[in-house]
């Protein structure tokens, strides 16, 4: 005894695939963080170190005022951030490393805490923003930074961390790109088996499509087969049915042909014509299935509706037979999704069937009827004997007419069977549909 495992679900693979990749976009970003942030935190205390230097290299332990050079506007590294240091002792300036007490109006110490200050160096220059933080009572020590330094060493910081991402972008489209498509490679192994299924040989799709979200579309795909080929016997069937059909009358037709060049009595013509006429019949049903094959528009019609006009329409022939014609219907529409083209063709034939098969002083009633989840129309006649066997509805040896009922039905989702209906009739050929919800079309072919 096989178990059959469990099918493993296409998403779970997908996303397996992407997390592997996003793993590896991770790992190449958290190296290219751990590189960028090392050189970035070097290159930050090595700057502090020299900035530092420089500030206690010109203040001299007691000095009162400032020797230290000017701080450079354009600084050959931009993590070397000068600071000035200004520092109070009991409210009065004691040391001033850059000379910035008289610009800034910080000859009285500033209070506790970050603050900023602006001064305009020289004529015609812009403002100077300085970053100030102080702190201390009676020994108040401040230190200074020009902003516009902070600001270059943000700038210059994003810029080293933007490059390692612009380089990691093209690496992850090209791994999510991988991953996608090789957790949707069994789909393209699904499209390639459909494209190379030969509908007429009997494939069918097998069962290596395990993934579970595939199990409905290749039951779908394989219902689809079993129809399509359905379909194909039934068109050699009817094309088997046809050629039979039209192989009498045009062997017959040919006899008489020959026999009347010789004895052109009006016996032979008259057989001659008959053969013609029979064959021309043929044909103008073919003509009649293509044209319902053809037929386009509001798949909807009132069977009551149509079945009083053909009973109408058909009443001088049946009168002329010796037939009685009548037909049972109810007050209310009985409405069928099928063309009407198609229901008037079909009744047409199982009238004419029964007028044309069955002897004088023979009842034909057509009725239209309801019953539960279907609707139908039926044509019963008396004229047969009872014990004349049944044909089921699948059609063996209803002749050429009735085939061509049976596939105007079943085109729209019906069917046509035969059986002995209700004595006294005999005979009972039924065109039957499912009630499909309003605006639903039932369309199998």
């Amino acid at each position: 005894m096989t178990v059959d495992r469990p099918q493993p679900r296409l998403w779970v693979t997908l996303w397996l695939w992407v997390i592997g990749a996003l793993l590896a976009i991770w790992a190449s970003l958290l190296w290219s963080a751990w590189y960028t942030g090392h050189h970035e935190a070097n290159e930050v205390t090595d700057g502090q170190l020299v900035a530092i230097a420089r500030m206690w290299r010109a203040a001299a332990p007691g000095a009162n005022q400032a020797t230290a050079p000017p701080i450079e506007g354009d600084r050959p590294r931009a993590y070397v951030q000068e600071v000035a240091v200004l520092r109070w002792v009991n409210g009065q300036l004691h040391t001033d490393t850059h000379g910035l007490a008289d610009a800034l109006n910080l000859r009285q110490p500033p209070p506790p805490g970050f603050g900023e200050r602006r001064v305009v160096a020289s004529p015609g220059a812009g403002p100077e923003r300085w970053r100030l933080y102080a702190e201390g009572d009676q020994d108040r020590v401040a230190v200074l930074m020009d902003n516009d330094h902070r600001v270059d060493l943000g700038r210059d910081m994003a810029l080293h961390l933007a490059r390692p991402a612009l380089l990691v972008l093209p690496v992850v489209a090209l791994l999510l790109g991988w991953a996608i498509r090789r957790g949707l490679r069994p789909l393209d192994h699904l499209s390639h088996d459909v494209a190379a299924l030969d509908v007429v040989a009997g494939d069918r799709l097998g069962r290596e499509h395990a993934y579970r979200e595939f199990s409905t579309t290749v039951q779908a795909i394989n219902s689809l087969v079993d129809r399509l080929q359905q379909q194909a016997r039934r068109e050699r069937e009817f094309a088997n049915d046809v050629a039979h059909e039209l192989r009498t009358p045009l062997a017959a037709l040919a006899l008489q042909a020959s026999a009347a060049q010789r004895d052109p009595s009006p016996e032979r013509l008259a057989e001659l014509e008959h053969q013609a006429l029979r064959a021309g019949g043929i044909l103008s049903q073919l003509l009649d299935l293509a044209r319902a094959q053809r037929v386009e528009g509001p798949p909807e019609t009132d069977l009551v509706q149509v079945a009083s006009a053909l009973v109408a329409e058909q009443a001088p022939a049946a009168y002329a037979g010796g037939h009685e014609l009548s037909l049972q219907a109810p007050e209310a529409e009985v409405r069928v999704h099928a063309p009407p083209m198609l229901v008037e063709l079909a009744l047409r034939n199982l009238i004419a069937n029964a007028l044309r098969h069955t002897p004088a002083d023979t009842q034909v009633v057509v009725e239209v009827w309801q019953r539960g989840r279907e609707v139908g129309v039926s044509v019963c006649d008396d004229g047969q004997r009872p014990g004349a066997p049944a044909v089921a509805s699948n059609g063996g040896g209803l002749g050429l007419g009735l085939r061509l009922v049976q596939r105007m039905a079943e085109q729209w989702g019906g069917g046509l069977h035969r059986d002995t209906g209700e004595p006294p009739m005999t005979t009972r050929f039924t065109l039957h549909w499912p009630i499909v919800g309003l605006g639903q079309t039932l369309r199998l072919d």
